[in-house]
């Protein structure tokens, strides 16, 4: 997924509304997401598939993977002896991504899987690395997304979340909520999607802290868990490593 994300109208929203919102946003998801982040967003991606410690010739996620940006990082990285999967509930934005896979020379293979965040369709142990991009702020259970993310780890492996982080400061905190509203929602209102990101503000509000992205993932069973808040605050990188407890 992609800085551009559309915040369900209710709270808490269905998987069905989330997903049929995906759906709706996919033709203008790349366009959105560049002109939203003035695209810095790629930056921060770069940022998070350096933290997930994914090297050559390994097999490594990318869950909640929109358009694919994150995985065809992740496959340049992991090279020709390497493998990538990316995983998105939304058939819609899977196809963006293959077809955008299709014109960027990839040396390694990246499978498009339709699949659930909250019950990933992958054996345990099976991912040398992994990455979420804008993906976990929209899951309807964090918790069990997080779970999930470390059954399909191997012993050893790490994680990087990148999403929106709620800055602290009142400066940085103004800031954030003149971009939304002055940037984010008008920009969606010209592309026809108001009703899809008006909602962004208050979904960033709901969205767990970094030290409770922290507690929220030891909780879920990782060894080791680090929030990197980034861009001045308003953006984060939750690295998480599952080292199994004696």
């Amino acid at each position: 997924m992609g800085l551009a994300q559309p915040s369900p109208p209710t709270a808490p929203p269905s998987a069905t509304d989330i997903q049929g919102l995906f759906d709706r946003i996919a033709p203008v998801y790349d366009s959105l997401n560049e002109r939203l982040s003035f695209g810095l967003h790629r930056v921060w991606k770069r940022m998070a598939v350096r933290w997930s410690g994914a090297a050559p010739g390994q097999q490594v996620l990318d869950v909640c993977c929109g358009s694919g940006d994150l995985a065809l990082m992740l496959a340049r990285q992991v090279g020709a002896a390497g493998t990538v999967y990316g995983v998105d509930f939304s058939a819609e934005l899977l196809a963006v991504a293959e077809e955008r896979a299709g014109q960027t020379y990839s040396v390694s293979p990246i499978h498009w899987v339709q699949g659930d965040a909250l019950a990933l369709p992958f054996e345990g142990n099976t991912f040398d690395a992994a990455t979420m991009g804008y993906g976990l702020r929209n899951l309807t259970d964090i918790p069990q997304g997080l779970a999930e993310l470390r059954r399909v780890l191997k012993p050893g492996a790490s994680a990087a979340i990148l999403d929106f982080h709620r800055p602290q400061g009142w400066v940085a905190e103004q800031f954030q909520r003149w971009y939304l509203d002055a940037l984010v929602v008008p920009t969606a209102k010209d592309m026809g999607l108001t009703d899809e990101y008006a909602y962004i503000g208050p979904s960033v509000d709901r969205f767990p802290t970094g030290p409770e992205q922290v507690a929220l993932a030891l909780q879920a069973g990782f060894g080791q868990a680090v929030h990197y808040p980034i861009a001045g605050g308003l953006m984060g990188v939750l690295v998480v490593s599952r080292y199994d407890r004696v």
